[in-house]
């Protein structure tokens, strides 16, 4: 148990020294292809950062695991939403872009509101048990397909955002002045982040096991919590750089991925079975996302403020609660 912890702290390193580099290799690349961060967010980062959650799943429902492959993504948009939005809010509040507050939020609430229906056979069908079959999978992949379809037109029609030259030298400091260079820092921190990962999660993971822990409460707590571990770092330094479009385009952009994309690819490796206490789950995940978006038209509209965060952060505590008593 000594070397696992060892290689656990080693994990979170990486995770933070490799997030540092992404998002500074994310910005400038951003600034060096006049795309916004928001686009990058999406795309790039928020597609490193789900990679953790992308070989756990594939893996787990490979291996038939489906309690570990879809305890692992509803954990981790749940976890992704209500910790590491609360923690990145109460740094400094989140301005939100109203392009954002419009599309990509609605579109990750979608994402879950589709799983949950899809979840629901034994409610809706009267079967006698749920689960999400291949066809099911398929069809969260062709969302995917739209989803990456949409964001690089938004990429192509965004006009570069000039701002005043002070701000834009104070912005670009400490940032890689060459494409070759954003894309090394880049290529270094997504290997980091997803190195770190995995060694946070194998090794907790391990630690879970000799204490007898279930596999469905591994799932939502330890392995969600550390296959989110890349998006938390990387949103927090985001968060601490002023960058608000990576801190939030990173979390929405990588509940999209993990929905349709890697619920989607597990579930055509492998229907994965679903069971009540999976679908009580998922409607947390959809809890969540709704009242992100809710968030954004109470108190200053578009902007993420701290006593938001702080009430994401008491609701993802009281579930954590919630779900040990569960077992």
């Amino acid at each position: 148990m000594f070397l696992e912890m060892i290689l656990i702290l080693f994990g979170f390193f990486l995770l933070i020294k490799g997030a540092d580099w992404l998002v500074d290799g994310a910005s400038s690349l951003a600034r060096r292809l006049n795309v916004s961060d928001l686009v990058i967010g999406l795309t790039v980062v928020a597609f490193g950062t789900s990679a953790p959650e992308l070989a756990v799943s594939a893996i787990s429902s490979w291996s038939g695991n489906a309690d570990i492959a879809i305890a692992n993504i509803v954990g981790s948009n749940i976890a992704n939403v209500l910790l590491i939005l609360g923690v990145a809010s109460i740094i400094t509040p989140l301005v939100v872009t109203r392009g954002t507050v419009w599309k990509e939020i609605p579109l990750s609430l979608l994402a879950v509101v589709l799983v949950g229906i899809m979840s629901a056979d034994a409610i809706i069908d009267g079967t006698s048990f749920s689960a999400l079959t291949r066809i099911d999978g398929l069809v969260l992949l062709s969302f995917f397909v739209i989803f990456i379809y949409y964001t690089f037109g938004l990429a192509k029609s965004e006009a570069s955002v000039q701002d005043e030259p002070g701000k834009q030298a104070k912005e670009d400091a400490g940032l890689p002045t060459k494409l070759f260079s954003s894309l090394i820092f880049l290529t270094i921190g997504l290997v980091g982040v997803v190195l770190g990962g995995k060694l946070v999660v194998d090794n907790a993971v391990s630690i879970a096991q000799l204490m007898g822990i279930s596999a469905s409460l591994i799932g939502l707590t330890i392995v969600a919590l550390g296959t989110s571990l890349p998006e938390l770092v990387t949103s927090i330094v985001a968060a601490l750089k002023k960058n608000a479009d990576i801190a939030v385009g990173n979390v929405v952009g990588s509940n999209i991925f993990n929905v349709f994309l890697i619920l989607g690819v597990s579930s055509v490796i492998n229907p994965l079975n679903i069971s009540i206490s999976g679908l009580f789950d998922i409607a947390m995940a959809i809890f969540a996302s709704l009242l992100l978006f809710i968030f954004m038209f109470v108190g200053r509209k578009r902007i993420l403020q701290r006593w938001q965060g702080g009430f994401f952060l008491i609701s993802y505590f009281a579930y954590m609660i919630f779900l040990v008593f569960r077992g």
